[in-house]
């Protein structure tokens, strides 16, 4: 049975665990015999929300409260007025972005983000491709269209929703984001979400749903089902690029869409997307 942690200690190993958070390290691991690491669970218990399925499939430990994530005053944005300045003082903050090697493997500019800064669903992908880099702005090529049409068959529009990326540099020959260039980025997205405060957040494709909850997972996985991601719902649903690879996965994405849609109160259309 695991006792009661006092609440010094469990400030404490919150503490702890924002400042890796901070570090990039995502992913914590929970062993049966340390003591320690018992203590950790303790600590994270009354926080993390794990589906039993999930919990027997991966040993990693989602940590989304909002509480482990706090330290945000000293940030530029802290005082802005609406969450439109406040997104533009983010991407000031970024600046002509040096922090990890793509800058100088041929990235033309930095892809930020785009739509309602008080979207109410938000749309999270892997990385910019060569479309995006070139136009500055995400899902503009052939899997960008694929997504306008889903956005669509929800019965919204590409302007009601916000959409960015885990990276905001297109990876030469556009390969998968490796880890220190998604530990790099992904802190300005995390406060990207943060002035958004959007109802619900999909994740599009493994990459994106890997970084975001730390859980190294299929896909098959993955989806379906509900997270709690920093206090707002996070689902998972297949990336519209490799929905142009595979088009069978199409109607399972719409099985995605359609749970995102009735968890916001969004009437379910007749039609399928295509």
């Amino acid at each position: 049975m695991t006792s009661s942690l006092d609440p010094q200690l469990r400030r404490a190993l919150a503490d702890r665990i924002q400042y890796y958070r901070e570090l990039g390290i995502y992913d914590f691991y929970r062993r049966d015999v340390a003591p320690a690491e018992s203590l950790l669970h303790a600590a994270t218990e009354n926080h993390v929300s794990l589906r039993e399925p999930m919990a027997r499939k991966s040993a990693a430990v989602v940590v989304p409260s909002t509480d482990l994530f706090e330290g945000t005053a000293d940030k530029p944005e802290s005082g802005a007025a609406d969450p439109l300045t406040a997104l533009r003082l983010i991407r000031e903050d970024i600046g002509d972005c040096t922090r990890c090697p793509l800058h100088k493997q041929g990235r033309k500019q930095i892809v930020f983000g785009v739509g309602n800064p008080r979207a109410e669903l938000m749309f999270i992908g892997e990385a910019p491709g060569a479309d995006e880099d070139q136009q500055g702005e995400p899902f503009v090529g052939r899997a960008g269209q694929l997504l306008n049409n889903m956005i669509k068959a929800m019965g919204l529009r590409r302007e009601d929703v916000y959409i960015a990326n885990i990276i905001k540099c297109r990876p030469p020959g556009n390969r998968t984001p490796e880890r220190e260039e998604c530990e790099t980025c992904s802190p300005f997205l995390m406060r990207q979400i943060a002035v958004i405060q959007p109802k619900a957040i999909v994740a599009l494709g493994a990459v994106a749903a890997k970084t975001l909850l730390a859980i190294n997972a299929p896909m098959s996985d993955l989806r379906g089902r509900w997270y709690d991601f920093r206090g707002t719902r996070l689902a998972v649903t297949y990336h519209p690029a490799f929905l142009l690879r595979d088009p069978r996965q199409k109607k399972e994405t719409w099985k995605d869409l359609q749970m995102v849609m009735k968890d916001l109160g969004l009437p379910l259309p007749e039609s399928s997307a295509d």
